[in-house]
């Protein structure tokens, strides 16, 4: 992180997981769309800290600065947010649970 030393970097191709590739094409369409710019993306990354880099993974960073800078361009609210997330989470965890709506 900012330059400091961290060992060797796998080079190892990997799969990325359904969400992963969700979360990256949203940057790239709010992007296109003129919501944030990658130095938007990239400042919420950096004031993130130290303990988001050694706790969270890449898109998980990736998804809280998206939604950081959606929320500061006024796209949604928190408490917005926070209701469509219990809406979601009220379907249940799997596709077949939420498809029984």
């Amino acid at each position: 992180m900012g330059g400091a030393e961290s060992g060797a970097i796998s080079r190892d191709e990997h799969d990325f997981a359904f969400w992963e590739k969700r979360v990256d094409a949203l940057v790239i369409l709010a992007q296109a769309r003129g919501l944030f710019t990658v130095d938007a993306l990239r400042r919420v990354l950096e004031d993130m800290g130290p303990e988001a880099f050694e706790t969270m993974s890449y898109y998980e960073r990736w998804v809280a600065a998206l939604n950081q800078n959606l929320v500061e361009r006024g796209v949604y609210t928190v408490s917005e947010l926070g209701a469509r997330m219990e809406r979601i989470a009220e379907r249940g965890v799997t596709y077949g649970e939420a498809a029984d709506e």
